[in-house]
């Protein structure tokens, strides 16, 4: 087989596999980084690296599985633009977590959002009490958009702290 044939058919594995990996740890996780998730990242593009390109190290190699990459990616966000069942089972939704003061327990057991995460969002926008949000959501990217119910609609955002998990595990 030629050699760069593949390395794509390999990196189109490792990025097929990376992407049902994120989707089924929660993607949403992404964007609130912590040390250990940052090592992971770290192991994982090194651990897949040999994967990609096998026993070739040269320039060109590595050049062919990143070309690949870009392009699958590339493609991707097109088809997830243009396909919207597509985009429905690669993305994540926001959530309503508070409506007309109304608390979504379900959805926040779900998500693992505690009510002290959910106080802290409210108080750093100047809200004491659920019956004053309008909408809560917890959107894609990890924060937390806080909706006042005032005549005039006051939009917030809270970037969501994830805790630290204890030392000696991955993520």
């Amino acid at each position: 087989m030629n050699p760069y044939l593949d390395i794509i058919l390999r990196s189109l594995a490792v990025y097929t596999f990376m992407l049902v990996a994120i989707r089924l740890t929660g993607k949403k996780e992404l964007s609130q980084l912590n040390t250990t998730d940052v090592v992971l990242i770290l192991l994982i593009s090194n651990a897949v690296q040999n994967a990609m390109v096998g026993n070739n190290t040269s320039l060109a190699g590595g050049l062919v599985a990143a070309a690949v990459l870009f392009a699958l990616n590339f493609a991707l966000k097109k088809l997830m633009y243009k396909n919207k069942k597509f985009r429905d089972m690669l993305s994540e939704k926001p959530e309503i977590l508070i409506h007309n003061g109304k608390l979504d327990f379900e959805k926040l057991a779900r998500l693992d959002i505690t009510d002290d995460e959910l106080r802290e969002a409210m108080r750093e926008h100047g809200v004491e009490k659920f019956k004053e949000v309008k909408l809560a959501i917890f959107e894609v990217d990890g924060n937390i958009s806080i909706i006042t119910g005032s005549d005039t609609l006051k939009h917030t955002q809270y970037k969501r702290k994830r805790k630290q998990k204890a030392l000696g595990g991955l993520n």
